[in-house]
């Protein structure tokens, strides 16, 4: 369990964080350190950054974050959440992220930094930041759907499924749950056949054209969420997250 890293010309980054792959403070920087890792590494052609449990990624670890005193778990949440969107965007080789079940908040943060999406047929997406008194990954999640779509997304925390993302052509293929990883291994060894210097300059070159810096967009919008927490929404927010949870749990 945790954050593992297989090395090959196809590296595997695997999240496996029970009991819904929420990532705590250091599991965001592992994620970040294996990513970064796999791409330094000469022999890596392609890095496949997928999960094991019910769902791909819940998001930050909201129990760690209110059993924390005082902002520490906060800040350690939005410095570890944009080391590990940085380290997808910023690996030197593609990253095809294999999404299953729940992508959401972070989740959508890796996502939205991948080069390529592939995704079962049960996965969906969506940003319950409002719901938790909190903002961010609006960014990425424009990566995925239009913009207006992304604005109602963001206020009304709805969830779109891989096979509208499909249509809109930010999922590459939706395949059966137990495909998954066998159809994100074939787009990945059809990358990790190219020249791999080419393929390199390739990402870089991508990168480098983008009409948004994504990393600064991110940030600003890291900086609504330090607000929201001053002005109490932000542990108002996340409370009742983990009250409703509790309560969940307990039926």
């Amino acid at each position: 369990m945790g954050i593992t890293l297989r090395d090959g010309p196809v590296a595997e980054v695997v999240m496996d964080v029970p009991p819904v792959n929420a990532l705590p403070v250091q599991g965001w920087h592992e994620v970040a350190r294996a990513v970064q890792e796999a791409g330094r590494n000469p022999g890596t052609r392609v890095v496949v950054l997928r999960a094991e449990g019910r769902g791909f990624n819940a998001g930050v670890d909201i129990k760690e974050m209110q059993a924390t005193e005082g902002h520490t778990a906060l800040v350690g949440a939005n410095r570890g959440c944009y080391a590990a969107f940085a380290a997808v965007y910023g690996c030197e080789v593609p990253v095809i992220a294999a999404v299953h079940g729940y992508c959401l908040g972070g989740g959508v943060g890796l996502a939205g930094s991948a080069d390529i999406v592939v995704a079962s047929d049960d996965a969906y997406f969506g940003l319950p930041e409002v719901d938790r008194g909190a903002l961010g990954a609006a960014t990425h999640l424009a990566r995925l759907v239009p913009q207006h779509l992304m604005r109602a997304m963001v206020y009304t925390c709805r969830n779109v499924t891989a096979s509208e993302l499909h249509a809109f052509g930010s999922v590459l293929d939706v395949v059966p749950r137990d495909k998954l990883r066998d159809a994100a291994m074939e787009v990945a060894e059809r990358i990790a056949a190219k020249d791999p210097y080419v393929i390199r300059r390739a990402k870089e070159s991508l990168n480098g054209i983008d009409p948004v810096d994504i990393n600064r967009s991110y940030r600003f919008e890291q900086g609504f969420t330090f607000e929201l927490n001053l002005m109490g929404a932000g542990d108002a927010h996340r409370d009742h997250f983990l009250e409703n949870t509790r309560e969940e749990e307990s039926a």
